[in-house]
């Protein structure tokens, strides 16, 4: 029986030239945009803008005087799409997801601190009442568990909230925060379930009534729509945009018979997203995002001979290995519970389905017993942050690893000393 190959994106470097141009085209288009924003937001002294409170939290500091003075600060995002940081009084309280109407005073901020995010005074004006859903929403969690770092745990895992300093510290040195940051594994486990649910009702009518209709387009659209609901309701977080893209451009090369699971397609879904949104690229979010489908896509590549299982088995040793450096170079985290990483992995895409299913029950609490163990287990951690010299030569070997076997072994060999090396000094 003859196999039908799946063809290539760029069929020739005239298609790849010409692709790349038109992004970059699109690019420019962005950020012009975005630069008219910008010197709207500067034109005066001060504006008025509707913002989301993202995050709030306490903070002192020790005045010229000797006194302690405390105050909060609070990471808005406005309606017109700028993120900025402010203060305000202490003894304003439960503003997490409230939606303020403020005055703010940008002052003289750089354009790239514009696309990242910056600091201005600001004064609140109105405080909305009216909760919004995604505030109903973690009302509805709150009432579910008895602890609070637990609501605040599941908030993080479903409404993309930020999680206290504290539980990041945790989960970084158990070598699991990659799964309480929603990203495109939780996007990956939601279409999964969405895909079961839609099939057998799906089926069950097309046999009646439209089976002329195709099932895999009906079935992606379904389920494309509702993720971009999710992915709009969040707030379009990088890695979770990313993900979204990348099954949208998926499933367009699979429709048309082209390769999936090639270095082309997650170049074109990076230019693809940068020139939509170019504040993406100042995003560590985003970029740790990519570095982990470039991974898998590059054990595939070389291991497409191997069998499906030797696959699965070994595709999370694999991406825990090329991960490491980047979390010990951002986060600096280490502790033996950390390779155990590997495993909870594997059990989240059980324990995540299964979590949403007990919440729209009202049964969140019944797996709030080992999640209350992972927040307060010793971890016994190591502090050591990566130097950025060892995070560039692994980036240089991936790079290479693409081209070539030997750079593939020799990265291997390379992120193995790194994680003996971090054993060694945890132990």
């Amino acid at each position: 029986m003859q196999i039908i190959e799946k063809v290539t994106l760029f069929s020739a470097k005239r298609d790849y030239f010409l692709f790349v141009g038109l992004m970059l085209t699109l690019l420019s288009f962005s950020f012009s945009y975005e630069y008219y924003k910008y010197k709207q937001l500067t034109k005066f002294d001060s504006q008025l803008s509707d913002v989301t409170v993202v995050k709030a939290y306490n903070k002192t500091k020790l005045t010229k005087n000797g006194k302690i003075k405390s105050y909060k600060i609070l990471k808005l995002r406005s309606d017109d799409g700028f993120v900025f940081y402010t203060t305000a009084k202490k003894n304003l309280h439960n503003l997490q997801n409230k939606r303020l109407h403020v005055e703010l005073w940008a002052g003289n901020i750089s354009f790239k601190e514009y696309l990242k995010g910056f600091f201005a005074f600001s004064k609140i004006l109105k405080i909305y009442k009216k909760p919004t859903f995604k505030q109903k929403t973690a009302s509805f969690i709150d009432a579910q568990h008895a602890s609070s770092e637990i609501a605040k745990l599941y908030k993080a895992l479903f409404l993309a909230l930020p999680l206290p300093t504290s539980i990041q510290t945790q989960f970084s040195n158990l070598g699991i925060s990659h799964l309480i940051a929603i990203s495109g594994f939780h996007l990956g486990v939601l279409a999964t379930l969405l895909f079961f649910l839609f099939k057998y009702p799906y089926k069950f009518l097309q046999n009646r009534y439209f089976p002329y209709r195709s099932y895999k387009r009906d079935s992606f659209f379904f389920i494309s729509l509702v993720l971009l609901g999710y992915l709009l309701f969040l707030g379009s977080p990088p890695s979770l945009l990313r993900a979204y893209v990348m099954l949208v451009v998926g499933f367009v090369l699979y429709d048309r018979g082209m390769q999936i699971i090639s270095m082309q397609t997650l170049l074109l879904t990076v230019l693809l997203i940068l020139a939509l949104f170019p504040k993406l690229l100042l995003s560590i979010g985003f970029w740790l995002s990519v570095s982990g489908v470039f991974y898998i896509f590059l054990f595939l590549l070389h291991c497409k001979e191997c069998s499906k299982l030797t696959q699965f088995l070994l595709l999370p040793f694999w991406v825990y290995l090329m991960m490491l450096p980047f979390s010990m170079a951002i986060f600096g985290n280490f502790s033996l519970y950390h390779p155990l990483s590997i495993l909870w992995t594997t059990l989240f895409t059980l324990f995540y389905p299964l979590a949403i299913a007990l919440h729209v029950m009202g049964l969140g609490n019944l797996l709030d017993a080992p999640l209350s163990y992972l927040l307060h287990v010793n971890a016994h951690a190591l502090q050591h942050t990566l130097a950025k010299v060892y995070l560039i030569a692994e980036i240089v070997l991936s790079l290479a690893a693409v081209f070539s076997k030997k750079a593939l072994y020799a990265l291997l060999g390379y992120t193995l000393l790194l994680f003996v090396y971090f054993i060694y000094n945890v132990a």
